[in-house]
């Protein structure tokens, strides 16, 4: 979900065919020392040996979890829009419930960021059009492994000051009892997602605006980080609630501005669609060669770039699941998944759509956002430049917030108290401003590490609390065959151990609840 740290946002810099003033990137000086550079290599080069094996892991589980769910991810597909609907209560006011949508846009809003328009494009300028072919096929693949995640952080969530608070190192703890190492997944993914990838986001931000009105110097860098953390302050000292409200706009507006613009690129394109279809699926299955471009370089490409987007068992997204109020656990479960279709069938779709239809230069130096800027201005003229740089401004803010978010939740995990929160929160708008000012390369192949090392505690921790997931999908499913709104209550599971939030006390539970409506148990 965050950009690649090589990448330079040039909303000015367009290819020579197209009409209007050519102006290169201007590229500001790294002020980096030899020992710096030579870390940020070393840590580059780990990253692309151990991502090797995340990678594997990620795309076991999920087959794994495929199986063992019957494909829940495409079976249940209906429902997952149903689910996303449904309010927290209409009973009384719900003093710990978020929404099932809101819980999805908090997830949303750190999935859907500047990668989702960078990695892709990377994706296709280094391993062809067959990459989308295999980042569509991981993200239905992953599907499976979100269900099982979300599911277990709304098994295991717990109550917070103002709404459910859980995710990965509450089910280690509490599922497992794993305790040393769900303090270590709550630390890692609080400096990762907290600081290292909000002050990358920061930098999109601030590379965007530098370059669309051509500011220079320190004083541009100052200002737009003093602006960006005040406005991210104003969000994130409101708590989760006024973060969420914020989420429930900015997200489905924005991603839907870029779709609909892609969808006239399609229109625009028309005839041409089959063809490049039959170029995606050509390459990916090795019918048709691109120039520098195998397949084994497009199956790479579109799995990682893929599983960085959609955060499928990577551990981050159970913290936003853990927020909702349902009546159900395996409803969050299905909403998530539903979360990696949009982000990546949807949203990175149509960053595929408005490269390929552009006829690009494949392995050439053009790539990331410069390369989907050029493309899409090629369509529909010079407006779309800055008009992505909207996007990408409103998508990396976005991404801040639920980035701040999910170290939120674990700082909650580490140590409850409203002073520790505070200070999170404020070292938060130090890393955003800071994130503003210069070069990130060393702490985003810092993140990287630590992001392969939260994907890997959290797919040992869901590989064997899975069967639970599976059990709360069977006891869903006989209430929906009976007829019934399914509600789940902590006694109808004896066998998930140290269970808290499903004591029957959340007006969602007893919402719908009837008597005939549990007799169904979920171990039976």
């Amino acid at each position: 979900p965050q950009p690649c740290p090589d990448i330079e946002i040039s909303p000015k810099r367009l290819r020579p065919r197209f009409s209007g003033v050519m102006q290169p990137a201007r590229e500001r000086p790294r002020l980096v020392s030899p020992p710096v550079t030579q870390l940020t290599e070393l840590v580059a080069g780990i990253n692309d040996v151990y991502w090797y094996g995340v990678i594997a892991l990620l795309v076991i589980a999920g087959l794994y979890f495929s199986v063992t769910t019957l494909i829940v991810q495409i079976r249940l597909f209906p429902e997952m829009l149903r689910t996303i609907t449904e309010k927290p209560s209409d009973i009384e006011p719900d003093k710990k419930g978020i929404s099932a949508f809101r819980a999805f846009t908090i997830s949303a809003a750190s999935r859907v960021g500047t990668g989702n328009v960078a990695g892709v494009a990377i994706a296709i300028t280094v391993g062809g059009p067959g990459a989308v072919f295999w980042m569509w096929l991981l993200a239905i693949i992953g599907g499976a492994t979100a269900f099982i995640e979300s599911t277990l952080a709304q098994l295991y969530k717990v109550k917070g000051r103002d709404s459910y608070v859980g995710g990965p190192a509450y089910y280690i703890r509490d599922g497992l009892g794993w305790k040393p190492v769900a303090v270590a997944f709550a630390v890692i993914i609080t400096v990762t997602y907290g600081f290292v990838f909000n002050a990358v986001q920061a930098n999109s931000i601030s590379e965007s605006v530098r370059n669309q009105f051509d500011l220079q110097g320190t004083g541009a860098g100052i200002a737009i980080g003093l602006g960006l953390a005040l406005v991210t302050g104003l969000v994130i000292f409101g708590g989760v609630r006024r973060l969420s409200a914020v989420t429930e706009i900015l997200v489905p507006v924005m991603a839907a501005a870029y779709v609909v613009v892609a969808l006239i690129v399609v229109a625009i394109n028309i005839t041409e669609v089959p063809d490049m279809i039959g170029l995606i699926v050509g390459h990916a299955l090795g019918f048709r060669e691109i120039a520098g471009a195998t397949i084994g370089a497009a199956i790479m490409q579109g799995m990682r770039r893929g599983l960085f987007s959609n955060e499928a068992g990577m551990g981050s997204v159970p913290n936003a699941a853990a927020t909702a109020s349902v009546s159900h656990p395996v409803k969050q479960g299905l909403v998530q998944s539903l979360g990696v279709y949009f982000d990546t069938l949807v949203v990175c779709s149509a960053t595929a759509f408005i490269i390929l239809l552009a006829d690009p230069e494949f392995g050439g130096d053009r790539e990331g956002i410069t390369l989907t800027q050029d493309s899409l201005a090629s369509q529909v003229g010079e407006w779309g430049v800055p008009f992505l740089m909207v996007v990408i401004f409103f998508l990396a803010f976005s991404s801040i917030l639920g980035n701040s978010y999910y170290g939120e939740a674990n700082i909650n995990f580490l140590r409850d108290s409203p002073r520790s929160i505070n200070v999170f929160r404020a070292l938060v708008l130090l890393a955003v401003f800071g994130g503003a000012l210069g070069s990130v390369d060393l702490v985003w192949g810092l993140a990287d590490l630590f992001m392969g090392f939260m994907a890997t505690i959290n797919l040992i921790a869901i590989l064997p609390l899975g069967g639970l997931a599976v059990a709360l999908l069977r006891h869903y499913l006989q209430q929906k065959t009976k007829g019934h709104n399914p509600v789940f209550h902590r006694d109808d599971l004896p066998r998930a151990r140290n269970v808290t939030a499903w004591d029957g006390s959340d007006p969602m539970t007893h919402q719908h609840i009837a008597d005939d409506a549990r007799e169904v148990k979920a171990d039976e």
